[in-house]
């Protein structure tokens, strides 16, 4: 069968900041002919699935790229819950302008968030009620935003279970499945043309989020460190985060394989890395290509 009549179940999986590639992998995938028929995804695969699934990506991409240092700023709701050191209310309020009141069931294409019952240790999928409510409980990332309660449950990160969930798409009725992971050990570097202005904004808004954050120790997240003693804690938070979801990726990827995988690199971009919105979409854009130029 001709890849440009195939439907697709999408898996989009989970990885903080790196996930922005999956708006380019989407974009690559569109151009190769694919029809997306199903999304599934984990954390900002959930995100981006749910905008896709509603059609609201391109502006979600376009308010990404257009953010400046005033904007990032303004986004920063500390809680003062304890339960987490961002509310997440101000960012999501913008979401929720591009979402509205959507449900699920409404949607064009079927759709899965998928998000851990924090106090059942439970794997969740959301597969009904409020999209923006399904989103919120999957990025909960621990320690960093508050959970969300959703019918009783306090839901977090579905990352935490299973940063690519590959299961809830089985009895879709498609040609393939493509699963988008962002937990992939490099195999080669990949060289990003990226713009002087945009390197520029994207180094001021790194400086000022970090320096704002007086209710941590430190927050860097510059290069890849070469001594412990300057790894700063979200750097230790988000390696902590990769090397769990490696191991719980490893086990679940045995038991549910997609036809095509698409890698991302986890080392081309820090868990909390949010200012590198357009060198991640870029790399999701060339790293889909290559393999469909090798394949």
């Amino acid at each position: 069968m001709s890849k440009n009549k195939q439907t697709i179940s999408l898996v989009l999986g989970s990885g903080g900041a790196r996930g922005y590639a999956h708006i380019g992998v989407i974009e690559e995938l569109e151009k190769e002919g694919y029809k997306i028929a199903s999304i599934s995804g984990s954390s900002m695969g959930a995100l981006v699935g749910a905008l896709y699934a509603c059609g609201k990506l391109e502006e979600f991409k376009e308010w990404i790229l257009s953010l400046n240092m005033l904007d990032v700023i303004k986004l920063v709701d500390f809680s003062l819950t304890g339960k987490g050191i961002i509310q997440g209310d101000r960012v999501f309020s913008v979401v929720e302008d591009m979402i509205g009141d959507v449900m699920i069931e409404d949607l064009p294409i079927a759709y899965t968030a998928v998000a851990t019952d924090l106090i059942k240790q439970k794997e969740v999928w959301i597969q009904k009620g409020k999209l923006l409510d399904a989103v919120r409980a999957s990025v909960a990332i621990p320690s960093i935003l508050t959970p969300k309660e959703i019918s009783g449950r306090f839901l977090i990160d579905g990352g935490v279970l299973n940063p690519l969930p590959i299961a809830p798409t089985v009895s879709d009725i498609t040609d393939i499945t493509i699963a988008v992971s962002l937990n992939a050990k490099a195999s080669k570097k990949y060289e990003l043309d990226i713009p002087e202005k945009e390197y520029e904004k994207e180094t001021k808004i790194q400086k000022i989020f970090f320096e704002m954050s007086r209710k941590t120790e430190e927050m860097v997240s510059e290069e890849t460190k070469s001594k412990f003693d300057d790894i700063g804690m979200f750097d230790i938070m988000g390696k902590t985060i990769d090397i769990m979801q490696n191991a719980i990726l490893e086990s679940k990827m045995a038991g549910y394989a997609p036809d095509i995988l698409i890698g991302i690199p986890n080392d081309t971009c820090g868990f909390y890395e949010f200012n590198k919105g357009y060198e991640m979409i870029e790399l999701g854009r060339m790293i889909t290509r290559e393999y469909f130029i090798n394949n």
